[in-house]
């Protein structure tokens, strides 16, 4: 089978290799496990490869390289109205030689994945959408398209889109799914975590506006004015390191929170185990990683109200609500901190849920889809 996958990431060529995200490429090495040919239709990145970046595993990979492009400004539109002919062409070819066509959304060069897909009807197709799925939401205009063709089944036939929870009136499109990090082999029975220390929170992800981590510094710090023995880390880089670091000392928070970058599996598997909760105060998720992560190891999620982020907490069963109000979510947590049993009761109902979804049930679920 010759399985194209067609996505926005950005990849890195390095001694004749080819490295991206590490969770995307991760992913797409257990996809690749049940192809012949792996054809990757993506952007080149100029950039040397990072530490969260590595290669696909396959023996035969042709890659087909098109021009990254946005919208932001004039500039780029002019751009990007210039290239798109010459994309949508190998967009075209390419899956006009699959036998397999895989679309990576939402993003520019889904959205052209989309429209394309539209010729081949007859053609087995899949779409991960990895963004958040809910239509009450508010999402840019390329996103809403992305979501409306590939719901219709005017427009996309012999397709299943993967989207992350359940979500009412879908078409049969749809097929709620699922992502993981670790493996059956990785699972430790649960054990209560040890609440006669300092409280560790532990933050994972971009330090970006959108994931807001800032108020993740703010909630620790409220906590410290109530007397609460509490600690943060943040595993991720991004363009707020710098201010977040600024603000950490500029109000003497350096005891209080640490700052890794970006880390190995590993290094982050490790400080989860150590972790009472997980915290993303985040505007808009997919499949949240980082949450299902701290799960896996028993910390309590702290979250706000985005995408399936409620189905994945059983709508407080499993973790705590942000309502992004710092007075009224520094009193739940301390709720939670003053009782044990109730802190316990969270942990081993996350641990419980996020077992399931193993590495090897997703492989399943993959083959299942391929076959």
């Amino acid at each position: 089978m010759k399985f194209l996958i067609i996505t926005h990431v950005p990849h890195v060529v390095d001694n004749k290799q080819f490295f991206a995200y590490a969770p995307y490429v991760r992913e797409m090495n257990i996809w690749s496990n049940y192809v012949e040919e792996l054809i990757i239709l993506a952007p080149i990145s100029k950039l040397e490869k990072s530490a969260i970046d590595i290669n696909y595993d396959h023996t035969k990979i042709k890659f087909i390289e098109i021009t990254s492009f946005n919208l932001l400004n004039v500039k780029s539109v002019v751009r990007s109205i210039i290239n798109l002919p010459k994309i949508c062409w190998k967009i075209y070819f390419t899956m006009k030689s699959a036998d397999h066509i895989h679309l990576r959304c939402p993003g520019n060069v889904g959205l052209l994945g989309c429209l394309m897909q539209v010729f081949f009807p007859f053609k087995p197709k899949s779409a991960k959408y990895a963004g958040n799925w809910d239509s009450k939401s508010r999402q840019p205009l390329s996103y809403r398209l992305q979501r409306w063709i590939l719901s219709s089944t005017l427009f996309t036939k012999n397709m299943q889109v993967l989207v992350y929870g359940e979500w009412e009136n879908s078409s049969k499109n749809i097929k709620s799914f699922f992502t993981a990090t670790y493996s059956e082999n990785e699972k430790l029975s649960f054990h209560n975590k040890k609440s006669n220390q300092t409280f560790k929170f532990i933050f994972v992800g971009t330090l970006v506006k959108g994931k807001n981590p800032f108020y993740a510094i703010q909630l620790i710090e409220n906590l410290i004015k109530k007397g609460v023995d509490v600690h943060l880390e943040f595993y991720g880089d991004g363009i707020l390191k710098t201010d977040l670091q600024g603000y950490v000392c500029r109000n003497k928070l350096e005891n209080y929170i640490d700052f890794f970058g970006n880390q190995t599996m590993e290094v982050v598997k490790t400080a989860y185990l150590e972790s009472h909760f997980v915290i993303l105060p985040s505007e808009s998720e997919g499949w949240p990683k980082a949450i299902a992560e701290g799960m896996f190891w028993g910390c309590v999620p702290i979250s706000t109200k985005v995408s399936c982020i409620p189905y994945m907490l059983d709508f407080g069963n499993r973790g705590l609500f942000l309502e992004l109000n710092l007075e009224k979510d520094t009193l739940k947590i301390i709720s939670i901190l003053e009782s044990e049993s109730e802190f316990n009761i969270l942990s081993k109902n996350a641990f419980d849920w996020s077992n399931v979804f193993t590495i090897d049930k997703f492989e399943s679920e993959i083959k299942k889809i391929l076959q």
